[in-house]
């Protein structure tokens, strides 16, 4: 129970890595706030941490609003009085095979704004209780178009390189604070964003959703394609007092597709 007596929020809980993400941190021992859009969706997932012997709150939160952020943080502290962790799950992939002079505006902005704008937003609202209580984590997931670019995949790619940079600044200035900000890269990842994609790739080349997969795993060192708990434990590694002095740093999480 590494995490006993820490405090987290977590965004976007309610599926995949997101779930994976929050029952590593309740089974470490966290109490912990989730939050997103669809509070109905995230209700099954908080009962499970109950259920672990956890505290657990639930509020509606859209991370690209200001306001929905500082109350989100706000509620952490009425709830448990601290913030340790911060983890920024939430994000969309955005467009899928498009060139990126086939984005509409429209479309390339609004992906920025979920995955970088997003987690500015909590980082800002989480910064000051950190600063106050003398220290805290942040894990960023990003992925690992943001550490290699994709073609088909600009709006995307774009994104999670600006969060990357967003992390690295951010580390650099929390630092003196005792906050360590860090960002995990997920390659793809089992479930249904990674069918997709495999879908997508299906047909565009003509090929099999099943072919279109084990091409896929050829590309990584390890030949196969990460699932929801290997990203959640470099979260939790992160998220521990076992990465005191790590910051700043991106952990791909891809059975080696970056190196």
């Amino acid at each position: 129970m590494e995490l006993a007596g820490r405090t987290g929020i977590v965004t976007g809980p309610a599926k995949g890595m997101g779930a994976a993400i929050t029952l590593a941190l309740a089974e470490a021992g966290a109490d912990l706030l989730l939050i997103g859009r669809d509070t109905a969706a995230i209700t099954p997932i908080a009962a499970r941490v109950r259920a672990l012997g956890r505290r657990v709150e639930v509020a509606q939160c859209d991370v690209t609003r200001a306001a929905d952020a500082d109350a989100a943080a706000a509620s952490a502290l009425a709830a448990f009085g601290r913030i340790d962790i911060l983890v920024n799950v939430a994000g969309g992939s955005g467009t899928l095979g498009k060139k990126f002079w086939e984005n509409t505006p429209e479309e390339f902005s609004d992906i920025l704004t979920l995955n970088v704008t997003g987690c500015f937003l909590t980082m800002r609202a989480v910064m000051p209780a950190m600063i106050a209580q003398g220290g805290g984590r942040i894990v960023n997931v990003g992925g690992t178009f943001g550490l290699r670019g994709r073609a088909g995949r600009a709006a995307y790619s774009a994104s999670k390189w600006g969060l990357r940079g967003l992390t690295k600044s951010a580390a650099l200035e929390a630092g003196p604070f005792n906050v360590n900000v860090n960002c995990v890269c997920p390659g793809m990842v089992e479930g249904p964003r990674f069918a997709r994609v495999r879908a997508e790739m299906a047909t565009r080349l003509g090929i099999t959703p099943e072919e279109a997969r084990a091409r896929m795993a050829e590309e990584y060192a390890l030949r196969r394609i990460s699932t929801d708990e290997d990203v959640a434990g470099a979260v939790l590694f992160l998220a521990s007092d076992r990465a005191r002095q790590i910051t700043g740093q991106d952990l791909a999480v891809d059975g080696g597709w970056v190196i």
